[in-house]
């Protein structure tokens, strides 16, 4: 299954330098569902549950059963051997707002 955008996935994020979010943990997928059926990487912000919301850095969301906060600052691709499960997806309101987050920190 190719992961979707707005999909909320089980990522390993390990093997990154001090400062990244590393570990096996909840990833929004933020990429357009053409390049994750074409391309071997996936973009993705991971979600944490230890920061305290501050958008546009740490915007918070609930997907899967939980509250957390999308960590937009820390956006990246990751390859595909990295997902292991689907576990929701986020609302659209909620995706809405990272997208605004994203626009923030990439001053687009």
């Amino acid at each position: 299954m190719t992961p979707q955008r707005g999909e909320l996935w089980r990522v390993r994020l390990d093997r990154t330098p001090a400062s990244e979010t590393k570990k096996i943990r909840p990833c929004l997928v933020v990429g357009s569902d053409v390049l994750n059926q074409r391309r071997h990487t996936i973009v993705v912000v991971p979600l944490s549950t230890g920061p305290q919301a501050a958008p546009p850095l740490a915007v918070p969301v609930h997907g899967a059963g939980r509250s957390a906060v999308a960590v937009t600052d820390q956006i990246r691709a990751a390859a595909r051997e990295r997902f292991i499960r689907r576990v929701g997806k986020l609302s659209e309101p909620d995706l809405a707002a990272v997208e605004e987050g994203l626009r923030a920190v990439l001053e687009l």
